[in-house]
């Protein structure tokens, strides 16, 4: 029976087969840029497997995740950048690194100790690349804008991330060195003001009474008042307020906020595909029905969840 490292030489071999030369031409002319969307794509279908406790399917979209890891890999070994073991030395460095409470003598007792923890680690370990990239001269040079700012708390969070994700390790960042709400109480009176500012934006900036809506069924961007461009930009700030105290919400509560919105679209998507159903059963479709009867429906899905 193989043992774990020999099943992982395997899967590194054949990657390196396969970018050979008298290998597969499609791999072969793969970039780093052009696998980037597999990646992210891998990454949602393991989400989902994990969201429908799919296990089987689980077992395959890590491997699939896994080979995103090999395939970057190899590419880079092939550039003289880095290869795989690199990789693994690096990941097995930073986990015993950052896990002096286990490999080391440090006390960290709680979830909440040992993230303080991380956190202060990883804060030294971006001071220490600093000084290393400082040229090696008798005087300290100044670091530049950009180097100053990975330095700091929210320094290293990508912008590259969704947007719910990055919200939530800003705000995370910033709570771990103090700059939080006291209670969750504070943060449900600032979605309050929040509702309120957009609301006042909202009235402000419509040419239209916001109530007012044009005849038809459509309401999903149908018919919306129109709005000036600095009056657009100015609900686009109040809406990103408004998820942000969503966010830190969650965060509060100890939930993952893309996890949460995630779970509530698939909810979505499954109670009016239900509706649609029962709509085809009668020989229509949503378009077709009035908006008090979709409501009916609505609540007749809801209800149909709960009692299976």
């Amino acid at each position: 029976m193989p043992t774990t490292g020999e099943r992982f030489e395997r899967a590194v071999q054949i990657m390196e087969r396969l970018r050979a030369p008298d290998g597969c031409p499609w791999d072969r002319e793969q970039t780093f840029d052009s696998i980037k969307p597999y990646t992210l794509e891998e990454t949602y279908e393991v989400l989902e497997a994990i969201d429908d406790r799919d296990w089987p399917e689980l077992t395959g979209e890590l491997g699939d995740l896994l080979l995103q890891v090999l395939f970057y890999s190899q590419m880079a070994r092939e550039e003289g950048h880095f290869s795989v073991d690199d990789v693994l030395d690096r990941l097995s460095s930073k986990l015993v690194d950052r896990h002096p409470h286990v490999f080391g003598d440090v006390k960290a007792d709680t979830p909440a100790a040992v993230l303080r923890n991380w956190e202060a680690l990883k804060a030294l370990e971006k001071e220490k690349k600093q000084l290393a990239a400082q040229p090696n001269s008798g005087e300290a040079s100044q670091p530049d804008e950009a180097k100053t700012e990975a330095l700091g708390v929210l320094g290293g969070v990508s912008s590259k991330m969704p947007a719910l994700m990055e919200a939530f390790k800003l705000s995370s960042r910033a709570a771990n060195v103090g700059f939080d709400w006291p209670d969750v109480e504070g943060l449900f009176e600032k979605l309050a003001e929040e509702t309120a500012e957009l609301r006042a934006e909202l009235t402000n900036g419509t040419q239209v009474s916001p109530s007012l809506r044009p005849p038809g069924n459509g309401i999903a961007g149908a018919g919306q008042p129109q709005f000036s461009l600095k009056t657009r930009e100015r609900l686009e700030d109040e809406v990103g307020d408004l998820f942000f105290v969503m966010v830190n919400i969650a965060r509060y509560l100890s939930l993952d906020p893309e996890s949460a919105l995630r779970k509530t679209n698939r909810k979505f998507k499954r109670r009016f595909q239900w509706m649609e159903q029962r709509l085809r059963d009668d020989g229509r479709t949503p378009q077709q029905a009035s908006m008090g009867e979709l409501e009916s429906l609505w609540q007749d899905a809801k209800h149909q969840e709960k009692s299976e």
